[in-house]
């Protein structure tokens, strides 16, 4: 194993979705679970995405994740191997507050930021299939998911942001005060120039990786841009930024009185996402293309986390392989080996994964049950 590997060796869950109690004890090769819809694939690979900050590949209210009927309690634990030796990761609805609470190696975490010194995750579901057509709020998403597993702390900056935001709404709705319109645009100023940056470093990057690795990958590249946060040029400096921001919103209360809303800032931007070898936008692609462009991009992306943070994400691949020919499925399975990660993949179809062979353990889901397939 590399310093930068990881997989779970040991996957516990209590009282999760349609899972009363679940154990599984793993190897370093990739894991498949096979069963009918509504058996519970989803849901165990889902609890995984909860070793990550953030809500999840479902975004699901952490008090919804209790099993149906239960206390409304449920807790994720897993062993993650490192070359430094094991690492103990839970997390789970706490009786005593909302949200949940993470705990490491027994010892309760400050921030829920604190797995990702130890593992980083990224996935892919079938929801995601639209993104290149649906609204611009999916691609943002997605894009500020891409930033935290480089950068964890990017999430909670995007959150505060949007709660600065809606303050400042309320401000001009109720023709509030001007000082405190002024400290709050300060503040908002701040964040939305920390999300720019970090938005646009880890696109530079990502871009930068594309056109040396994309080849390795048997996926399409694409060609990435994000629209313009304001009219005119962007100041290069974070000061700079956030004075122009500060004076924008200013400018702009009567505006934005009127139209109800802030109309400038990071929660406008779009993810530009074009077939490079097509030279056509993603939203004009057929479906197929679609879908081979967002795996080419997680799979870039999971090497570029794997080089600037030492840590070889996870991968979570809900559903991939079911419109996939052979051809796309065999290279991505081989693209997975180059990666060199654990991936945990689901399908109701265990034959669409027969090319794995004996580099991933198969299992079988039923009803919230979860054995060792075959």
């Amino acid at each position: 194993m590399t310093d930068a590997q990881r997989y779970i060796s040991r996957l516990r869950l209590t009282g999760f979705r349609n899972y009363p109690s679940a154990a599984l004890d793993l190897d370093h090769r990739h894991v498949v679970l096979t069963g009918e819809n509504g058996a519970g694939k989803t849901n165990l690979i889902e609890a995984i995405s909860l070793l990550a900050p953030g809500r999840g590949l479902r975004r699901a209210g952490f008090d919804t994740l209790g099993i149906v009927g239960g206390d409304g309690l449920w807790a994720v634990a897993a062993s993650i191997e490192t070359a430094y030796g094991p690492v103990d990761i839970g997390t789970g609805a706490s009786p005593d507050a909302a949200g949940r609470r993470v705990r490491i190696n027994g010892a309760n975490a400050r921030a829920v930021e604190e797995m990702s010194e130890h593992v980083r995750i990224l996935w892919l579901t079938p929801s995601m299939d639209g993104l290149f057509t649906g609204p611009a709020s999916e691609r943002r998403r997605f894009l500020d998911r891409l930033v935290t597993a480089l950068h964890p702390g990017h999430s909670s900056t995007v959150s505060d942001f949007e709660k600065a935001m809606r303050q400042r709404n309320r401000l001009l709705e109720d023709n509030g005060d001007g000082t405190w319109l002024s400290a709050i645009e300060t503040q908002m100023a701040e964040l939305a120039t920390a999300i720019y940056f970090a938005r646009a470093d880890s696109l530079a990057h990502l871009q930068a990786l594309m056109e040396k690795s994309v080849a390795d990958t048997g996926f399409p590249a694409a060609l990435l841009a994000i629209t313009p946060m304001m009219e005119g040029d962007i100041p290069e400096t974070a000061s700079g930024l956030e004075a122009a921001l500060a004076g924008r919103w200013r400018d702009a209360r009567g505006l934005d009185r009127a139209a109800g809303r802030t109309t400038l800032g990071p929660h406008r931007i779009d993810l530009d996402v074009t077939h490079a070898p097509k030279s056509m936008p993603a939203g004009l692609c057929s479906t197929g293309e679609q879908k081979a462009l967002l795996i080419g991009l997680v799979l870039v992306h999971a090497r570029l986390v794997s080089t600037m943070t030492g840590i070889t994400p996870l991968l979570l691949l809900d559903e991939i392989a079911a419109h996939l020919d052979p051809v796309r499925r065999g290279a991505l399975f081989d693209a997975l080996e180059r990666l060199g990660t654990q991936c945990w993949m689901t399908g109701t179809d265990s034959v669409l994964f027969a090319a794995l062979g004996e580099r991933a353990q198969h299992f079988s889901v039923h009803s919230g049950v979860v054995r060792p397939a075959g």
